[in-house]
C-alpha cells in the first residue's frame, strides 16, 4: 500500500488538531486496519490510487466520528465511502435457474480469479469479500449493509455462482 498514516492527514485540516492530540491512537488503529480497509477498497475499484484515496477517507471520516473508532465504526466509514463511488445495497436478484456449470478442471490461475471477482456487482463482491476473505459472519454483514442475513447468505451464494461462471469460460 503506497499511503501511509501520515498521507491521511496531509491537508486535512478538520482533522489536524485532533490528528496531534490523539496522534498515537490513530496511528495504532491505522496499523490495525490499515491494510484490510485498502485490500478491500483496492478489490471494490481495481485502482491504486483510488483505493488509496478511498482508505484514507474511510479512517478520516472515522476518527472524526470518534478518537478510538473500532472495528464497526471503521467498517461503517468504509460503507459510507464506497457508497458514494457505487450502487452497494440493492441485490441484483437473479431468478433464472442457472444452467449447470461446466466442471472447472486443471489449474485455476489467480488472475482468472481475480477477473471474476471483478465482474462481479458491487453488492454481491462486496459480501462475498466480507465473507471468504475477511471471514465475517453474515450477522455482522447483514448489519453493516442494512439488509437480511437470508440476503447476505443469498448474495454470497450468488457471487460463488458468478465467479464460478466467469472461471468457467476463460
Amino acid at each position: 500500500m503506497a499511503s501511509s498514516y501520515q498521507g491521511i492527514f496531509d491537508n486535512a485540516g478538520v482533522l489536524a488538531p485532533a490528528a496531534e492530540k490523539h496522534k498515537a491512537a490513530y496511528q495504532e488503529i491505522y496499523k490495525q486496519h490499515g491494510h484490510r480497509i485498502y485490500s478491500l477498497a483496492f478489490w471494490m475499484t481495481e485502482n491504486e490510487i483510488t483505493a488509496e484515496q478511498l482508505a484514507a477517507n474511510t479512517f478520516l471520516r472515522a476518527f472524526a466520528g470518534a478518537v478510538r473508532p473500532g472495528s464497526e465504526q471503521i467498517d461503517l466509514a468504509f460503507l459510507a465511502e464506497v457508497r458514494e463511488l457505487m450502487p452497494v445495497g440493492a441485490l441484483q436478484l437473479r431468478c433464472a435457474i442457472t444452467a449447470a456449470l461446466p466442471s472447472i478442471k486443471g489449474n485455476v490461475k489467480r488472475i482468472h480469479l481475480e477477473r471474476a471477482v471483478s465482474q462481479v456487482p458491487p453488492t454481491e463482491r462486496l459480501i462475498f469479500l466480507l465473507h471468504d476473505v475477511e471471514s465475517y459472519q453474515h450477522e455482522r454483514i447483514a448489519h453493516l449493509l442494512g439488509i437480511s442475513e437470508t440476503e447476505s447468505r443469498f448474495g454470497l451464494c450468488q457471487a460463488r455462482v458468478q465467479i464460478r461462471e466467469l472461471v468457467a469460460r476463460m
